[in-house]
C-alpha cells in the first residue's frame, strides 16, 4: 500500500473545470454543458394557471350540446327551404272540389318539376296561383296575428303545408290550343274525342253546363272531379283569361297523398281516359 501525501487544507478542493469544460486557461477545451433551469416555486404556480385558464376556455358538454343541436336545427331549415323552393311542396286540402280522389283535410305532395324539367299532361292534378277572382275574399279564416306570422313562416320554409285556400287544386282537361266541349249532362269532348272519365265523385255529371272553348297560348283549362261542386274554368270564363289558367301560375303537379294514413298513396295519371285524344287541330 502506497501512502498518499495528505493535502494541504488550504489547497482548494473543487476542480477546476468539469470534464469537457473548457478549464480558465484554455486547456481541455469540448462542449459545454447545456445549462439547466429549474423552475421556481413561481413559475410552477404560473404554469398551473395557465392550463387552469385554458380548461376554462373548453366548451362545456351543454355548450357543445346546444351548439351542435343549433348547426343541425339551421341545417334543417335551409335544406328544407331548398326543397320546397325548387323539388316538393306540401299542400293541405279545404275542399271537396276534388272528391273522391282527395277530400277535406288531405294532405298532398306537389312535384315543382312540372312544368319544368316536366311537361304537363292531361289528367294531370295540378296546383295553381288564384289567376283573379277565383277564390272568394273570406276564403280562408284570419287565424290572427301571431298563429298567423307562424304559420307564414312555417310555410315559406316548408315545414307547414300550404292552405289550398291561397291556391287550388284542379284536374287538368286542356293543353294550349285544344278545344274542349260539353253541353250539359254530356262528357266533355277534347279535340273531338268524348272523355270517359273514372276519376269522377260517385254520381256526378260530366258537365251540368255547357261550353265550348279553345284553351289560349300557355294556358291550362281545368276542371275539378267533383263537377257538381267545383268552382274551375267553367264557371270563370268572365275572369281574367276567359277561364283558362297561365301556365306561369302553376305551382306543381300533385302526386301523392300522405295524409292520412289510411289514405297515402300516389295520385296517377288517368292515361287511358286521354289516350285517344288526338294533338290539337
Amino acid at each position: 500500500m502506497i501512502d498518499r501525501p495528505p493535502r494541504d487544507l488550504d489547497e482548494d478542493s473543487s476542480p477546476t473545470s468539469w470534464p469537457g469544460q473548457e478549464s480558465p486557461d484554455g486547456a481541455g477545451a469540448g462542449p459545454r454543458m447545456p445549462d439547466v433551469t429549474v423552475p421556481d416555486d413561481d413559475q410552477s404556480a404560473h404554469h398551473s394557471a395557465t392550463r387552469r385558464h385554458a380548461a376554462g376556455r373548453r366548451p362545456s358538454g351543454a355548450g357543445s350540446l346546444l351548439r351542435e343541436t343549433a348547426i343541425i336545427l339551421v341545417s334543417a331549415i335551409v335544406l328544407s327551404l331548398l326543397v320546397k323552393t325548387f323539388l316538393v311542396q306540401a299542400f293541405f286540402i279545404p275542399s271537396q272540389s276534388m272528391h273522391d280522389t282527395l277530400i277535406e283535410h288531405d294532405r298532398i305532395l306537389v312535384s315543382k318539376l312540372t312544368p319544368g324539367p316536366f311537361d304537363l299532361r292531361r289528367g294531370d292534378i295540378v296546383v295553381f296561383k288564384d289567376p283573379g277572382g277565383w277564390l272568394p275574399s273570406d276564403a280562408a279564416p284570419d287565424p290572427g296575428p301571431v298563429r298567423g306570422a307562424i304559420n307564414s313562416a312555417l310555410t315559406f320554409i316548408g315545414l307547414y303545408p300550404a292552405d289550398a285556400n291561397e291556391h287550388l287544386v284542379k284536374r287538368l282537361i286542356g293543353l294550349p290550343g285544344d278545344h274542349v266541349s260539353a253541353v250539359a249532362g254530356g262528357p266533355v269532348v277534347v279535340n273531338g274525342e268524348p272523355l270517359d272519365e273514372p276519376y269522377l265523385a260517385a254520381g256526378v255529371q260530366p258537365s251540368d253546363i255547357a261550353f265550348d272553348i279553345t284553351v289560349p297560348p300557355n294556358s291550362i283549362w281545368v276542371m275539378g272531379d267533383n263537377r257538381s261542386h267545383s268552382s274551375d274554368s267553367r264557371y270563370n270564363q268572365g275572369n281574367p283569361g276567359g277561364g283558362s289558367v297561365p301556365i306561369d301560375n302553376v305551382v306543381g303537379m300533385a302526386f301523392v297523398t300522405v295524409w292520412p294514413i289510411e289514405r297515402m298513396g300516389l295520385l296517377r295519371n288517368p292515361t287511358s281516359t286521354f289516350a285517344d285524344v288526338p294533338d290539337q287541330p
